[in-house]
């Protein structure tokens, strides 16, 4: 168990991120055989990138050789199993290759920042989040739903997940930050008015994720408390969403 851990990323909040978005899409568009495998690719393609970055940010850092070196064989070997499932499912449909191709700049402007150790950048975090909401239109493709139906609720990830970045920010590491609060809670309101604006229906949850703005930081919520209340309003996003666009 314990090497099962140290391969796993002890980023918790990232395995919401990833999946809702995806889990949504099949939602809305209906499930596909393809759904499952893509779903294996998608979060070894995560790991494998996890520990790739790690060693970038380890080699130039530490002056443990060992810090950095621990991170290659988890890359190497999830990444040849990302490869190993993503080639067949590119032979399948060939256009997962552009997906692929699209998500590649993200990667890099993550990448840049493990190597000079700003992972924790505002904008590395908000960069992270687009390719995960995107993939709401690879799945919802993929089931035979229409394009034309997805950019509303990808749109919608991305307004909640981008605020999470500085949210959660004010609950551990910011926390003793004003201006971090004020443009929390600012951020949230103007995503708020965005949500009504793509349906009336997600001013509900996104109320909701305003409140949770304004009241819960400076209550001193451990991690683990903070990680369930994002898990919750991850969940009743993709339910909203389920139910306004499925």
């Amino acid at each position: 168990m314990s090497a099962v851990r140290r391969w796993l990323p002890n980023q918790h909040g990232a395995w919401a991120m990833l999946a809702v978005p995806f889990v949504t899409g099949v939602l809305i568009g209906g499930p596909a055989w393809i759904d499952l495998p893509l779903f294996v690719a998608w979060m070894l393609a995560y790991v494998a990138a996890f520990h790739a970055q790690q060693w970038l940010r380890l080699r130039r850092l530490s002056r443990n050789p060992r810090a950095a070196a621990r991170h290659v064989r988890p890359a190497l070997v999830t990444g040849a199993a990302t490869a190993a499932v993503g080639i067949p499912l590119a032979v399948a449909e060939p256009w997962l290759l552009l997906v692929a191709a699209a998500m590649t700049p993200f990667l890099a402007v993550n990448a840049w920042h493990a190597r000079y150790n700003r992972e924790r950048d505002l904008l590395n975090g908000i960069v992270a989040v687009v390719p995960a909401c995107g993939m709401l239109l690879v799945t919802l493709r993929l089931g035979g739903g229409d394009l034309v139906d997805g950019p509303a609720p990808a749109a919608a990830c991305l307004l909640y997940f981008a605020g999470t970045v500085p949210y959660v920010k004010t609950m551990i590491r910011e926390r003793d930050s004003l201006a971090y609060r004020r443009g929390s809670v600012a951020y949230h309101a103007v995503a708020l008015v965005a949500a009504a604006l793509l349906s009336p229906w997600l001013a509900i949850p996104f109320a909701l994720y305003l409140a949770r703005a304004a009241a819960l930081p400076g209550r001193r919520l451990t991690p683990p408390v903070v990680g369930a209340v994002e898990l919750g309003c991850s969940l009743t996003l993709m339910g909203f969403l389920a139910g306004v666009y499925g």
